[in-house]
Parts: structure tokens; sequence; C-alpha cells
């Protein structure tokens, strides 16, 4: 794979809500391009479209005009369940960690379901933690029993879980401290920089544009 190949781009796309007026688009000519080997942000205040966008650019939202490529495929043609769980890995600022389940179980969960064959699930989720800095002892913790750092940790461990090539992040260090946002931006600057990974993050934190590679702005009610 080429180091700058372009595995994601968004072309003239307009976005707005059901109910809204015929013109009142939350998203209006947004043309983006994404490369692997690169650390992204998208910044903007409350309300200029940035989880909007990260819901089109992960398929959660299909009801755009205009056009978002993966590699030469466009999303509205492309089974996005299978995209969800193959290409793309998403994080977000809450987790979504299940509660109930230990930190290696809910990576198995995400793995089983990938569908995605392992040898052995057990031990790839403890290589993956151990990636992010966690320990086997942590891995068998529930989640409720990990630190907010921590059960961020998990929750990347979780996207790499099927080696998507793009990483989604919504908000990732927004319940963090100052420390702990550098820790996790090390980690997805490692996985831009030296696994060749697409991370794209969603942030309104001026520390976390300052360490990406290239940060796109989206202004509020967009002209």
């Amino acid at each position: 794979m080429k180091k700058n190949e372009v595995v994601l781009t968004i072309k003239d796309v307009n976005y707005r809500y059901k109910d809204a007026k015929k013109d009142d688009y939350v998203l209006r000519n947004i043309n983006y391009s994404f490369e692997k080997g690169k650390v992204y942000s998208i910044k903007g205040k409350s309300g200029s479209g940035k989880t909007t966008l990260l819901s089109l650019i992960s398929g959660l939202e299909n009801k755009y005009e205009g056009e978002i490529f993966y590699k030469s495929k466009e999303l509205k043609k492309m089974d996005l369940d299978l995209y969800r769980n193959t290409n793309i890995g998403i994080v977000f600022q809450s987790y979504n960690l299940l509660p109930h389940l230990t930190a290696i179980e809910n990576i198995i969960l995400s793995m089983d379901i990938s569908k995605i064959k392992f040898d052995n699930k057990r031990q790839k989720a403890i290589e993956l933690m151990k990636s992010v800095g966690l320990n086997e002892k942590l891995g068998d913790r529930r989640v409720l029993k990990l630190s907010g750092g921590e059960q961020q940790r998990v929750a990347i461990a979780r996207s790499l879980s099927y080696n998507p090539e793009i990483i989604l992040a919504d908000e990732p260090t927004g319940n963090l401290d100052k420390e702990t946002e550098n820790e996790i931006l090390d980690i997805f600057s490692r996985l831009a920089h030296k696994e060749n990974k697409c991370v794209i993050i969603v942030t309104h934190s001026s520390n976390v544009c300052d360490k990406s590679d290239i940060v796109y702005e989206l202004k509020k009610k967009q002209e």
C-alpha cells in the first residue's frame, strides 16, 4: 500500500435534518480528502455539524447530497454494515463499552461482530491491549473498574480488533485530563505514522488540533 493512498473522499456534500427548512443545511459544500498515514482533526463550534459529518463518514446516515467515497466506492452503493465492521473503527467520547463485560470481552465481541476469523481471540485481544499500554491483568477487569483513560484505551483497542484502515474518533479526549489526552494522542499518532492508518478526530480541543497533521474547520451555518 502506498503511504499516501487516499482512502476517503467527501465531494460536494450537503446535509440537512429531516425536519429542517428547505435551505437550512447543517453541512454545505463539504469537500475533504483523507489519506492513510495521517492524523486529521475536524474542528468547529457546537452546532457546526462535526458529529453529523462523522455519522456520514461512518455510514450511519446516508441521506445526504453529494458523494462520499471509500477508495473508489460510493458509500450509498456499499453494504454499510460490512463497511463499519471491517473498514473503519469508531472511538467515542463516552467509550461505549459494555459495562458488564471485561475489557478483553469487549474487544472479543467486536471481533465476533466483524466475522473475521482469528486463531486465538483472547490472545489477539491481549496483544491489542498491550499495543495501547494496558496489560492482561487490566484486561480481565470489568470496564467500570477501569479509569477513564484506561477505558478509552480499551475502546481504541476494540476499534483495532479487525484491523481497519480508518479510525474515526468523536471527541475521544473530551472526558480526559491533559496528561491522559496527550497519551491518547500519542497512540493515534503511532497508528497513523507507524501503522499507516488514517485517523480522523472530531474535536474542539486546540491541543488535539495542534498535534494533528491536517485540520479541517467546519463553520456554523456555512454559506
